[in-house]
């Protein structure tokens, strides 16, 4: 907090010229008209000049006209933290008001340590935090990630009787949040008389910081229900990032009809949280139309539409997306390149990829991570490149993590390179030896090889250390409703129904020229039994259900836990074709908690909840908003939303 003081620089006692020097400057005023005047100012020039005619006419050991100076300086938009600094340490007994102005300052200028240390220094002259006091004190602990900090604080608080003030009680939901203690969240949330629409958002914050998704939408179900509030872009924001980890589509849609009535233009984070959402969830078209009907983009909108098309393996389209960011003026980041290099992975632009990976080092000065690195693997290990990638790998300046081994083992499978896949697995095992995925990678990569005396030494250790892979499943929505399917799954009530489907398809892929790949089961069995296990995968499953319980052209939306094999991705691209119906996968990147596979079930429910309101419950309202470009007449004219209810309906 050291800062020359502005006492004995003499220098701002000659004015400048400038527009403030003018008759009504240079007369003399009194302490308000010089306060009138401070407000006025725009610019750190102009508030020295006032500054010094204060100091000049012998205002400034008036508290109330040196706690205004330093709230000018330290909380405008132009002002300057070290010059508040200097002023507020010339005022000879600061209060509370100058002290929390000084907190503020700090917090919104990043300073934290200084935020605390203003507080201790409060504590230690004897002057009582307030409620204006400890909302700031708690985001700086939030921000620091200080819990230690933050649960004394919290002591504080109740020293003072301030633990029913919701403003403080909305910091201390947001601080436990972010620093990982839920419960504590929980717990002050749940004791709050009043919860106001502040303390939804702070709640519903404070468990998607720690990506507990499902609790986000239960919670806003809640809130739904009280009927109180209106939920505010902040939570709507928190709500769509949880519909893109738990691939919620329909609910996504939903909460985009709701920021499309509720607020009259939707800012660039709001715009690209729906980029986000659409591309994961598989609507990349809604993505890439809301993309391009921004009419302002930052990097961070490029670098998630980047990512979006690089998940649907449109790399050119990628590069496109990119080298219009490079047109506008914007500069790329690493998280940037990371997005552009997946894309030319995924979509196997071997040269271009190496192209961009060179330029990112050469050109734009960014150092490659372990996550550039992991890329190149990938890139080079799906283009078949395994010594390429091998020799990366051992060239690489920074030590490799298991991520980067385990792209080069599934590159090794893919290729069935059991010699540098058996040193991909070595150095995996060396790193984390608790992932029983990998271990099975390399038995089916023995299998295939039929090396069996080796598959039972791998299946062996496995069941000595105790490792047990999750079982895969397959997730698909019908009616509202979600039903789960895994392998050879005949739990179902109508599983007869479902499996004369699958008979169905199968004659209607044999005309196709489908035909399995009986390599993918690798079990010592013979080929009748190869080709039902084959058959009754739960992805085929689920397909199968969804035909017979979606009508006919719907898009057919799918989510496993598990990445499919290579005979159900062709089997899904002919059943696409012949059945036209557009086919999603999605894999799923949460853990499942105690509650098992019922949280998409709530998921659901709550979806119902929300489109109870006839006004939302346009079937694709927001898709229809964005399909024909007319938000704004949406926005304008209650009577044309009402018509396009009508017409889906």
């Amino acid at each position: 907090m050291s800062g020359t003081s502005v006492l004995c620089q003499s220098h701002l006692l000659s004015l400048p010229n400038s527009p403030l020097q003018s008759s009504e400057l240079n007369a003399k005023f009194n302490e308000q008209g010089w306060l009138s005047l401070l407000k006025r100012c725009k610019s750190m020039e102009e508030f020295k000049q006032v500054h010094a005619h204060i100091l000049k006419l012998g205002l400034f050991y008036d508290s109330f006209c040196g706690s205004n100076l330093v709230a000018s300086c330290a909380l405008s938009r132009w002002g300057s933290m070290e010059y508040a600094c200097s002023i507020f340490r010339q005022i000879e007994e600061p209060g509370s008001f100058e002290y929390n102005t000084m907190i503020r300052g700090n917090v919104n200028s990043m300073d934290l340590e200084e935020v605390l240390l203003l507080y201790v220094e409060m504590l230690e002259r004897g002057i009582e935090p307030d409620n204006f006091t400890y909302p700031f004190v708690l985001k700086a602990c939030s921000l620091l990630v200080a819990l230690k900090e933050g649960v004394q604080i919290h002591a504080h608080v109740f020293k003072a009787g301030l633990e029913v003030d919701v403003f403080v009680q909305n910091g201390l939901i947001s601080m436990y949040g972010k620093c990982g203690a839920i419960e504590h969240a929980g717990v002050v949330f749940e004791q709050m008389d009043e919860k106001s629409v502040a303390s939804w958002s702070s709640i519903i914050g404070a468990h998607a910081s720690v990506e507990m998704w499902h609790e986000c939408l239960m919670l806003l179900g809640d809130m739904s229900g009280e009927g109180r509030h209106r939920a505010e872009e902040s939570i709507l924001v928190s709500a769509l990032s949880a519909c893109t980890h738990l691939r919620s589509p329909n609910l996504g849609r939903c909460i985009h009809g709701i920021l499309l009535r509720n607020i009259s233009e939707l800012n660039v984070v709001v715009k690209t949280s729906l980029i986000d959402m659409y591309a994961k969830c598989g609507s990349l078209e809604k993505g890439l139309c809301v993309f391009h009907n921004m009419a302002h983009k930052n990097r961070y909108s490029y670098t998630v539409m980047i990512a979006g098309l690089a998940i649907h393996g449109r790399g050119r389209e990628a590069l496109r997306v990119f080298s219009d960011m490079l047109e506008e003026g914007l500069t790329p980041d690493d998280v940037v390149y990371v997005g552009v290099l997946s894309a030319c992975s995924h979509a196997g632009l071997v040269k271009e990829g190496l192209q961009c990976f060179n330029r990112m080092q050469f050109e734009h000065m960014i150092k490659p991570t372990i996550q550039h690195y992991g890329c190149m693997v990938d890139l080079m290990g799906r283009a078949g490149m395994l010594k390429e990638a091998y020799g990366l790998i051992k060239s690489m300046p920074i030590k490799p993590n298991d991520v980067v081994w385990r792209s080069l083992l599934s590159a090794c499978k893919v290729h069935h390179n059991l010699e540098i896949g058996e040193i991909a697995a070595e150095n995996i095992f060396r790193l984390n030896k608790h992932n029983p995925g990998d271990y099975l990678v390399l038995a089916n990569m023995y299998a295939r090889a039929k090396k069996w005396a080796n598959v039972a030494r791998i299946r062996t250790e496995m069941a000595e250390k105790h490792l047990v892979q999750t079982p895969g499943f397959s997730l698909v929505e019908a009616n509202r409703n979600v039903y789960k399917f895994v392998s050879q799954d005949k739990s179902q009530p109508i599983c007869e129904t479902i499996y004369d489907m699958i008979q169905q398809m199968e004659w209607q892929l044999k005309f196709e020229g489908y035909t399995p790949d009986m390599s993918q089961v690798l079990l010592d069995v013979d080929e009748d039994e190869k080709r039902q296990r084959l058959k009754h995968h739960s992805q085929k499953l689920a397909i199968a259900f969804a035909l017979i319980h979606t009508s006919e052209g719907s898009p057919i939306r799918i989510s496993r836990n598990l990445r499919m094999c290579n005979d159900c991705h062709t089997y899904t691209k002919f059943i696409s074709v012949i059945y036209e119906r557009e086919i999603t996968f999605f894999l799923l990147r949460f853990a499942v908690r105690e509650r098992g596979s019922n949280f998409y079930l709530i998921n659901v429910q709550i979806f119902r909840d929300l489109v109870e309101d006839p006004i939302l419950h346009a079937g694709d309202l927001a898709s229809s908003f964005i399909e024909r470009s007319v938000e704004d007449q949406i926005l304008n004219s209650r009577s044309l939303w009402l018509k396009m209810l009508r017409e889906d309906r």
